[in-house]
């Protein structure tokens, strides 16, 4: 298990694909990119689909994503990805009342509860009160990390 903080963008893809009874459908996928610029995230997941799909696609909507940090699994079983919000509890040194931040994150996991145990791992290792507020499954197909191409 291990986390990374980027820029994320999650990118939907629409295309003409063969569906298992042979058919071709119109389908829209969701996938989620690391760069810099919209326009980066544009090209970045046009080089990735474009060896994943014979044919023409779109890039039909681009947004920033709203995630801390993305927590990747090496578990092969692990081909979900989870939005979850956790809430950081701290203490107002000035009033010594509790205070809750929300923050999220995407987790990958194979189930529900293995994206609980994944998160409980990352965050195990620190010294920060949390709690898990929500974990809901999410459409993305993929996540696609920066790569530095070597000069």
């Amino acid at each position: 298990m291990r986390s990374r903080t980027a820029e994320w963008f999650e990118c939907k893809i629409r295309y003409e694909k063969v569906m298992e009874d042979g058919l071709q459908k119109k389908v829209t996928e969701l996938y989620v990119v690391d760069a810099l610029s919209f326009t980066e995230a544009e090209q970045c997941i046009t080089e990735e689909m474009s060896s994943y799909i014979s044919g023409t696609f779109e890039v039909a909507d681009i947004k920033k994503a709203a995630y801390k940090e993305i927590f990747f699994s090496d578990d092969e079983q692990a081909d979900r990805w989870y939005k979850t919000k956790l809430q950081f509890i701290t203490i107002d040194e000035k009033t010594a009342k509790e205070k809750k931040s929300n923050v999220n994150y995407l987790v990958q996991a194979g189930t529900l509860n293995g994206a609980v145990k994944n998160i409980d791992s990352v965050m195990g290792g620190t010294m920060i009160d949390y709690v898990i507020a929500s974990v809901a499954e999410t459409q993305i197909m993929d996540v696609y990390e920066h790569e530095v191409k070597a000069s």
